[in-house]
């Protein structure tokens, strides 16, 4: 709901260090900002601190590279839901997918970057899907009409926090599924 606010800026940091990193950006801001901070333990992501405090800066940035070539898929995603999106991209990769991993702590950030910048991070001809454990409103912005959202069009639900995730969908062959679908692929049957 917060960022249907006009003139606000909403960070959602995924580790310690882009916690970090969004309280600097808050804190040399003007206007009404807001950090919203997970309950969970996450592991801290891979990489200099100063390459993710600049990503966090800009509202987003590449988590993970494509490990075959131009990505073919990009999985963005915010808090928690990044740790997601790098363990399918781990499963997608075995099947030899271009598969990249954005960290959008903040769109309003992202969005006042160049047109330039925000290419480079979310090419055009990557398919996009968009993981987070909230609203779908308004990432369609990022995905564009052939992307795909996993996300909340309903009120959640009521169990212990790794039980609901996995209900609702927020779970790597969740992931991986869609992101194969917006290729127009399908996953491969479960093994017996």
């Amino acid at each position: 709901s917060l960022r249907a606010i006009p003139n606000f800026t909403l960070f959602r940091p995924a580790d310690a260090n882009e916690t970090a990193a969004a309280w600097a950006c808050a804190l040399e801001m003007r206007g009404p900002r807001a950090l919203v901070l997970t309950r969970q333990a996450l592991p801290v992501l891979e990489g200099d601190r100063e390459r993710i405090h600049a990503g966090v800066a800009k509202g987003a940035y590449v988590v993970a590279e494509s490990e075959h070539g131009k990505p073919a898929i990009v999985l963005i995603a915010t808090g928690s839901e990044v740790h997601l999106a790098l363990a399918a991209r781990a499963e997608l990769t075995k099947s030899g997918l271009g598969v990249r991993v954005v960290s959008m702590p903040s769109w309003e950030l992202f969005r006042a970057q160049s047109p330039r910048y925000r290419a480079s991070v979310l090419p055009k001809a990557a398919r996009k899907v968009a993981i987070e454990a909230g609203a779908t409103l308004g990432w369609r912005e990022w995905v564009g009409d052939r992307g795909a959202i996993i996300g909340l069009t309903r009120f959640g639900a009521s169990a212990p926090g790794a039980v609901v995730m996995d209900k609702l969908g927020f779970n790597v062959e969740h992931v991986v599924q869609t992101a194969l679908a917006a290729i127009g692929k399908r996953a491969p049957a479960p093994r017996k």
